[in-house]
């Protein structure tokens, strides 16, 4: 018992070291004056609602799994606005490839989005600031 009680001990300290740190989360964070999980959830869930119903874009959507969509949106959205999330999707070339997205369709995305914003009223400016982070991204998803 003396002999296995060390090993224990050292298997615990091993496991507890491999779990990784929760990040906390800065009360001034875009995240957090977003609502935090609730407010990131509702933005997407209101956006996808818009999307699934937007004839002019709801085709590159047509053969998703919309469920996961919806989970990587929330994670893109909660690390990039300094949430304790970490994206675990692909790239976004990777992710729009073969798509052949253009620019009009990126802008009735974002445009979708801002409604969807509005519609759980977000305020216009930290619309502002959460397109801020994405626009710059519009290389990275139209003509790949």
């Amino acid at each position: 018992m003396k002999m296995l009680l060390p090993g224990l001990i050292a298997i615990v300290l091993a496991a507890c070291a491999a779990v990784p740190e929760k990040k906390s989360v800065d009360s001034n964070a875009l995240y957090s004056r977003l609502g935090g999980a609730a407010g990131v959830e509702a933005v997407v869930d209101a956006a996808l609602r818009r999307i699934h119903g937007d004839l002019r874009i709801n085709i590159f959507f047509e053969k998703s799994d919309l469920a996961d969509v919806r989970r990587l949106l929330i994670e893109q959205i909660c690390a990039a606005t300094g949430g304790p999330c970490t994206y675990s999707g692909r790239s976004m070339e990777e992710a729009h490839s073969g798509m052949n997205l253009t620019d009009q369709d990126f802008d009735i995305f974002v445009e979708d989005l801002v409604a969807a914003m509005t519609e759980v009223k977000v305020s216009p400016e930290l619309q502002q600031e959460l397109l801020a982070l994405f626009g710059p991204m519009r290389p990275q998803v139209v003509g790949q």
